[in-house]
């Protein structure tokens, strides 16, 4: 059978994040997704207690760690991870039979040479993230090339904040039975498809606005998030025009 995943979303429990699990489980299956990974910011994903899953619908725990060497995503974990630092953090993935992928590695940079030194840690490279060409307009077609030249298997997720940006970014694999076993194996074959769609600007300001909610801001920083709210508005109002040059 085939599973379309989206295997990059955020819930409530991250900083800038706003839906909860059935919200976010509700709106893949809007979506057409056969299930998704949950990877909050530095913070491992455990359902409510007494929180199931619909039958059928594959939930994948997961976390998306900080590191000097950008975001990293670790799928199938079991517990938290407590170890510091990138290669630390990769090694704790693996020892929990879990999967070490890098998340948009072009999103802020067009440096592949910065991965070079850890890229044997990884088991996977996210080559489709909905929000990774906000800033690198090539940042997935990089992403997708060093796949390639490395060997490594290709991942995608939509890095989803709200619901309206979940299935964003998609991988399809073919299993036997939809187990998370049977599924980790699958993806850590080379050759899976991936797709998706660009996000749309306005959700990352209102993702930010969400945080600024959370933290608690004053004037000056609304002021901020309203300057930064215009600019995505205008940028996605634009992009049509942008794609038609």
């Amino acid at each position: 059978m085939k599973l379309k995943l989206d295997l990059h979303i955020h819930s409530e429990a991250s900083s800038d994040g706003r839906m909860t699990a059935e919200e976010i489980i509700n709106a893949a299956r809007a979506a057409g997704l056969d299930g998704v990974a949950v990877t909050d910011h530095d913070k491992f994903f455990a359902p409510p207690e007494g929180f199931e899953p619909p039958e059928g619908f594959v939930l994948i725990p997961g976390t998306e760690f900080s590191t000097e060497y950008g975001h990293l995503l670790g799928l199938f974990l079991k517990e938290p991870v407590q170890a510091k630092g990138f290669r630390a953090i990769a090694a704790e993935i693996r020892a929990q039979g879990g999967i070490a992928v890098m998340a948009h590695p072009f999103e802020r940079t067009r440096d592949p040479e910065r991965l070079l030194s850890v890229i044997d840690e990884l088991d996977g490279i996210e080559v489709w993230n909905g929000r990774a060409n906000r800033k690198n307009p090539e940042a997935n077609e990089m992403a997708l090339a060093l796949s390639r030249e490395r060997g490594l298997p290709a991942f995608a997720g939509s890095d989803a904040h709200i619901d309206r940006e979940v299935g964003n970014g998609f991988v399809t694999v073919e299993v036997g039975e939809p187990s998370l076993e049977s599924i980790k194996k699958a993806l850590l074959t080379p050759g899976n498809q991936t797709g998706g769609r660009e996000g749309r600007d306005i959700d990352v300001a209102r993702s930010q606005l969400t945080a600024l909610k959370k933290r608690g801001g004053g004037l000056l920083k609304r002021l901020k998030w309203a300057m930064f709210a215009a600019k995505c508005l205008l940028c996605d109002i634009l992009r049509p025009l942008r794609r038609r040059k």
